[in-house]
């Protein structure tokens, strides 16, 4: 019976952290993940461009686990991918829910904590462009689950599982399985070793990737300076020197209640966190090294904060919320409220859970759906580089909604070539051949199509004269060039 409890509880959880954060199937990066999940279903798409997306996709199991699942369900796939975001977020609170039974005894603690991360699923981590969970169905969101689970069995010395779990999450996401694996082995370490030991373990990571630079990658990573933290904000710092602090803080009362397992955390990710934040800090000062920033090695924030959360919600639960229910209102309203509105300001133009079978709102999203259901297959499309920056557009992917090929980009293609150097040149060839595409004529036009073989444009009203554009709305004109 509290089995079923429990899980109706971490239900009820789930479809509030949807209402509250909302749902965006092509947003951001969903064009670094989605498109390989598309190729995967139907290889005839993409045959310009599928580098910038397979490269990634080569090192991770995801795209076949989401395309095997639509395959094996026939189930659509706008469905499916949002039945998957659902799961992934269920099955997060369930690994939070799990985690908490080896840290805190009362009920009460385990339900402050697990809510805590429900009702912040899309608060951003430091300096480091990731949110703990997106709104939109990635890799990023699978490998989370997973790492709680590991985390959760090494607390229980179930080490076998934690094992399976670890490896379940490499295969998704091998870099983020890098920053829970070096965190496991530091809490077993902690037990057995001395610190010299746990030290050089979390570093090993960082001892495996080139150096390698050039001109067209430099320009990759500058359009990332997140990845380097000498360039966030001060505020941003405080999200690396805050949680140290509270670690430390959190420590001090764990020992007056004889909470172990909290003692072992908070001493393992002051440590963890330390050794992470010092990586950070070497890559970003000589430039000979700005190719290890694809090592992002501030990504293992991540992890650290939703144990920050779990840890912080129950002992406010404890402390101070107690059985007071009014506390808890008070709590949770208001920081329900901020996460909502706060995601609704970034997605203004768009329905807050974009439903998979609803139209949707945003004319940009709109013009790539209908180039989804009326363009061939093998057509490859030209549009501004930077159209995920312009106004209105709100970073949906023109590659995974439309399920189109088209030339590289500024926004999502530098992702990938800031991970594998040898995309750049191809790259940035690309930008190159784009420059300037606000002045862009007919005869522009003409000279991708005989550069690159592009068979349609899609451009922003009044559009270029002489074109012959089958589709237009407020925002966006899709035109098909004559051979």
């Amino acid at each position: 019976m509290d089995k079923l409890k429990n899980t109706l509880g971490l239900l009820l959880l789930t479809v509030g952290a949807l209402a509250v954060h909302g749902y965006h199937p092509y947003a951001e990066d969903a064009e670094v993940y989605l498109p390989g999940v598309e190729k995967a279903l139907h290889p005839a798409l993409f045959p310009v461009g599928s580098q910038f997306f397979e490269a990634h996709a080569g090192l991770s199991v995801f795209s076949k686990l989401i395309a095997g699942s639509v395959r094996a369900s026939h189930i659509p796939f706008d469905y499916a991918i949002f039945f998957w975001q659902v799961a992934c977020m269920f099955l997060l609170l369930l690994a939070c829910w799990q985690f908490t039974g080896s840290i805190f005894v009362s009920s009460k603690a385990r339900w402050c904590g697990v809510a805590l991360v429900a009702a912040l699923l899309t608060l951003p981590v430091a300096g480091t462009a990731l949110y703990i969970l997106d709104q939109y169905l990635n890799a990023r969101n699978v490998e989370a689950f997973a790492a709680v689970f590991a985390v959760g069995r090494v607390l229980r010395r179930k080490y076998f599982a934690a094992a399976l779990w670890l490896l379940f999450e490499a295969a998704i996401h091998p870099l983020m399985g890098v920053f829970t694996l070096s965190f496991c082995l530091l809490l077993v370490f902690l037990k057995e070793y001395d610190l010299r030991t746990q030290l050089v373990a979390a570093l090993l990571p960082l001892s495996t990737f080139s150096l390698r630079s050039s001109p067209a990658y430099h320009e990759a990573a500058r359009l990332h300076s997140f990845h380097y933290i000498l360039n966030w904000e001060w505020y941003e710092w405080l999200g690396i020197i805050a949680p140290a602090l509270l670690f430390w803080w959190f420590a001090r009362i764990a020992k007056n209640g004889r909470m172990e397992n909290m003692v072992l955390l908070c001493r393992a990710l002051v440590i963890y966190e330390l050794v992470y934040f010092a990586a950070a800090l070497v890559i970003s000062i000589p430039k000979r090294f700005e190719v290890l920033a694809r090592v992002q090695p501030l990504r293992s924030l991540h992890l650290l904060y939703i144990v920050m959360l779990l840890l912080g919600g129950g002992l406010i639960a404890d402390y101070v919320l107690k059985n007071r229910a009014w506390r808890w209102v008070v709590l949770f309203l208001p920081m329900c409220a901020g996460m909502f509105f706060a995601q609704r300001s970034l997605f203004p133009l768009s329905s807050h859970v974009e439903w998979p079978w609803a139209t949707p709102k945003n004319p940009w999203a709109q013009a790539f759906l209908w180039i989804r259901e009326n363009t061939p297959e093998a057509a490859v499309f030209a549009i501004d580089p930077n159209y995920e920056r312009i106004p209105g557009e709100e970073t949906v992917g023109f590659r995974c909604m439309a399920q189109r090929s088209r030339l590289a980009d500024y926004g999502k293609d530098s992702g990938p070539v800031s991970m594998f150097p040898p995309l750049a040149e191809e790259w940035f060839a690309q930008l190159e051949a784009q420059k300037n595409w606000n002045q862009f004529n007919s005869s522009d036009l003409d000279r991708l199509r005989q550069q690159y073989g592009i068979s349609w444009v899609v451009l922003q009203p009044p559009g270029i004269a002489g074109l012959a554009c089958l589709y237009q709305n407020s925002a966006v004109m899709v035109c098909r060039l004559q051979p």
